[in-house]
């Protein structure tokens, strides 16, 4: 069983309220879930207005498998308006 998983640390420029980053951070949890199959949440920065962290993993039987479909979502984040990513990473265990 390999894990595989993402962590990005998006600026979101255009929020005014945590209400409004919840919503945007929503939909795209939602939209990766969808097209990848992935799970999603806000990791970390809660509470930040400009800032969100998100972390992504996927359960699958190969590394390449999972590590394709992290970067296909990474990049369906970084063609989203109004994102600007600041860091990510993709990792993936294997459990043997």
């Amino acid at each position: 069983m390999v894990v595989s998983m993402f962590q990005i640390i998006l600026e979101l420029p255009e929020t005014g309220s945590i209400k409004d980053k919840r919503r945007l951070v929503k939909g795209l949890c939602e939209r990766l879930r969808s097209k990848y199959r992935v799970s999603c949440a806000e990791v970390d920065l809660n509470d930040s207005l400009r800032w969100a962290q998100l972390g992504a993993a996927l359960v699958s039987n190969s590394k390449e498998h999972g590590e394709t479909v992290m970067r296909k979502a990474l990049e369906t984040v970084e063609i989203q308006a109004g994102l600007r990513v600041h860091d990510m990473q993709v990792h993936s265990e294997v459990f043997d």
